[in-house]
């Protein structure tokens, strides 16, 4: 949405919300006319309040997901509520939630060639879209929607899928009044469009609305009320006269999404309008709009999809916490005899709370506004410093508990914990190919990454190594309890023993450091270092572990596995001390926000793919492809290719979710294994970060890195590109490096 230049803040919290609207809800310019004033102020107030109160249903998601799991491991007395509750509550959240969104710009679009033009030309596109696009294709749906909700009440429908057979009224009724709240929000949009506009052209717009209603509302009634002379001549006078087969539309509707998207336009409602326009001109008005509420109410009762917002809401509490600076600056100090000390504790650091946050956005500009400062007054390299930050950031997009893999698994049809039991190698497999290209170059050089200062290094015991043994071999063996008894293999020993062993060794581990440190035997004692390293270490990655491990071992569902690690994270909040209301409430509203602008642009996605596919243009798509009788090697590499290109303007979400989808017939039909190709998509998407001059990485980097030239953040970046193009080919050519794990787990 087009706004003053200093309403615009760039928000580094998240990558896909880059330009959140930062003016407060309802405050309008001066200069606008009183009545539009008026209008954009109450509505924009309006969604404001149902974002504030909408947020508050990940509360009991949470609630509902521990209960279910305590009560089923603990107690053995499984729940037949918790399912229903968790699904039915993050399904509504995201419906109420898009015109909250919609009010603060955070519908994801493809605006790399949108925020480049004029202020006037952004106002005129988007008016002109609001118009064609997203009005129609909200009126339509809020009429269906609102028909299959009536119906839902009137014969009181329940779920067939759960024992308790819950009402789906209360859920569905989340579809007709979210959009409700998006059409009285985009009225406020196109104001706020008209305003921004040429005097002449704002008068000339106003005046031609009257008609445009006119033309809308016939179009409408005679979409649910025909009126038959009419389409018998349009059928007769257009229709016959360029009539295309299904397939060939479907086509055409590729090539005007891929033009549409590029506009800058919000991605979700361009594939909404255009679903409807080319699945009514290819298969029939009625069936396409019942198409779309089938396909958002399915969204919305996907139990799997409900892990996305409490993922989020884990990270960003994790964020919050202030764990990430903590471990930073125990690591680098315990490195600091190291060259290039700092790139490892980047790394290190990155490759923890890639697992624990999984935002891009928000670990590249913390790991800058961390170690930029300290590698700036070591001298370290820019470049190679650059490097490993951007690198290390991007890991969040492919080490699990990554929110990517969540959304790509219901797309591939292929369960979520074999995509992240498979991402697990190939993301550690990158962190140390980063790790060792940074140590490389810093033997070769040494000046690339000095020694710390002696006044930069920590007061440790002349035994430092044995320290740092110590206390890393404690903590693997700790890990490797938690996963052993994750996994069932110490169970038997005595009542509890999975949990008491863990527990037990902690206390070990304590008693241990407070006696070395109060008798100092033989002069050997633990610097205070190893407690900050302790404590920044342990709490995220043993909430991870025990998140994650949950999860491929079993114990849980992803989305249980999800609402205990939202709930931990939490915990260590007010462990931590960090934890108040503020925060909190903030951190509802921000997972809101990353929640909405991806599970409405996935029930987008599937009701534009569910057209595409009743078209019949995947199948005719396959069969072309195999008339070139090309190798599955080969069809792979243009896949490949297309996505790494693809990646440079688009965000990972539309590529998952629209591409993806059209390419599987073909894939099933060349007998792919989906596990490894998801695995191989979300390496190429990290890649296509580190690829300038589109990728964002460098834009959060020079944001609180202003003194880095964006030139140096570019040669940096590219370095690691070509690692990562290197690991792509490894897991491209030996595609166990991803399937081992999930078929050693599930084998056993």
């Amino acid at each position: 949405m087009p706004q003053k230049e200093k309403s615009r803040a760039l928000d580094t919290s998240d990558e896909l919300i880059a330009e959140r609207r930062a003016e407060i809800p309802g405050h309008t310019p001066d200069d606008m006319q009183p009545l539009f004033r008026l209008i954009v102020g109450k509505i924009d107030i309006l969604n404001h309040w149902v974002g504030k109160i909408t947020c508050l249903l990940l509360i009991p998601v949470i609630a509902s997901m521990v209960y279910e799991v305590v009560a089923r491991k603990l107690f053995i007395a499984p729940t037949d509520w918790a399912y229903d509750t968790s699904r039915m509550f993050s399904g509504a959240m995201f419906m109420l939630g898009a015109g909250y969104a919609l009010m603060r710009g955070v519908h994801i679009r493809a605006d790399f060639l949108y925020r480049n033009w004029s202020q006037q030309a952004q106002a005129m596109t988007d008016a002109t879209l609001y118009l064609l696009f997203y009005f129609p294709a909200m009126l339509f749906f809020f009429w269906v929607s609102m028909e299959y909700t009536i119906k839902a009440w009137m014969t009181w429908e329940r779920s067939m899928d759960t024992t308790l057979m819950a009402p789906l009224a209360p859920a569905r009724s989340a579809m007709p009044l979210g959009t409700l709240f998006l059409l009285l929000q985009g009225i406020a949009e196109l104001i706020r469009c008209l305003y921004l506009m040429d005097k002449k052209v704002r008068h000339r717009i106003i005046r031609l609305l009257p008609i445009y209603v006119l033309i809308l509302s016939f179009i409408f009634i005679n979409s649910f009320f025909p009126i038959h002379f009419i389409n018998d001549f349009f059928h007769s006078n257009f229709l016959e006269s360029y009539k295309l087969s299904p397939p060939i539309i479907g086509i055409l509707m590729i090539a005007v999404m891929l033009l549409a998207i590029f506009v800058g336009f919000p991605i979700s409602f361009t594939l909404i309008f255009l679903g409807f326009v080319f699945g009514a001109w290819g298969f029939g008005g009625e069936l396409v709009f019942f198409l779309q509420t089938l396909q958002f109410n399915n969204v919305m009762l996907e139990q799997t999809l409900a892990a996305v917002p409490l993922f989020v809401f884990m990270g960003i509490m994790m964020e919050q916490a202030g764990l990430m600076e903590r471990l930073f600056t125990s690591v680098q100090l315990m490195l600091s005899r190291t060259r290039g000390a700092l790139f490892l504790a980047v790394l290190f650091v990155s490759t923890i709370f890639a697992a624990a946050t999984g935002i891009v956005g928000a670990s590249v500009t913390i790991l800058g506004i961390m170690a930029a400062k300290t590698m700036n007054r070591s001298r370290y390299d820019v470049r190679l410093a650059a490097g490993t930050i951007t690198a290390g950031g991007t890991l969040g997009i492919l080490i699990p508990p990554s929110i990517m893999l969540v959304v790509m698994g219901p797309v591939l049809e292929v369960p979520v914990t074999d995509l992240f039991a498979a991402a697990i190698i190939p993301g550690i497999m990158l962190a140390s190919m980063y790790a060792l290209y940074a140590l490389v170059r810093c033997w070769l050089d040494p000046g690339l990454g000095p020694i710390l200062s002696l006044e930069d290094q920590p007061k440790t015991s002349s035994y430092y190594w044995l320290e740092a043994l110590l206390v890393i071999g404690a903590i693997l063996i700790l890990f490797t309890l938690i996963i052993l008894g994750l996994s069932g293999s110490l169970e038997g020993y005595f009542p509890f023993s999975s949990i008491f062993l863990p527990l037990t060794w902690m206390a070990v581990m304590y008693v241990s450091s407070v006696w070395v440190k109060k008798k100092k035997p033989i002069g050997f004692f633990f610097s205070d270092l190893w407690y900050e390293f302790f404590m920044g270490l342990v709490p995220p990655a043993a909430l991870v572990a025990f998140a994650l491990g949950s999860i491929l071992f079993g114990w849980a569902t992803p989305t249980e596995g999800a609402g205990c690690g939202a709930f931990g994270a939490l915990l260590l909040t007010i462990a931590y001390r960090r934890f108040n209301l503020n925060l909190f409430y903030e951190a509802l509203i921000k997972t809101l926000e990353i929640s909405v602008l991806i599970l409405f642009l996935v029930a987008a996605s599937n009701f534009f793919g569910a057209v595409f596919s009743r078209l019949g243009t995947p199948m005719m798509l396959t069969d072309f492809m195999l008339t070139w009788e090309l190798s599955v090697t080969m069809v792979l590499i243009i896949i490949m290719a297309l996505i790494f290109i693809l990646g440079w303007p688009l965000e990972w979400v539309p590529i998952v979710l629209i591409i993806i989808p059209i390419l599987i017939p073909t894939l099933v039909n060349f007998d792919v294994n989906l596990t490894w190709f998801g695995i191989l998509v979300a390496v190429n998407l990290q890649t296509a970060w580190l690829s300038p001059p589109v990728a964002l990485s460098a834009y959060f980097l020079k944001g609180v890195v202003p003194d880095w030239d964006l030139k140096d953040i570019y040669y940096g970046m590219m370095q690691f590109m070509v690692i990562q193009l290197f690991g792509l080919g490894l897991i491209f050519w030996f595609p166990q490096i991803a399937l081992w794990l999930p078929e050693y787990i599930y084998a056993k």
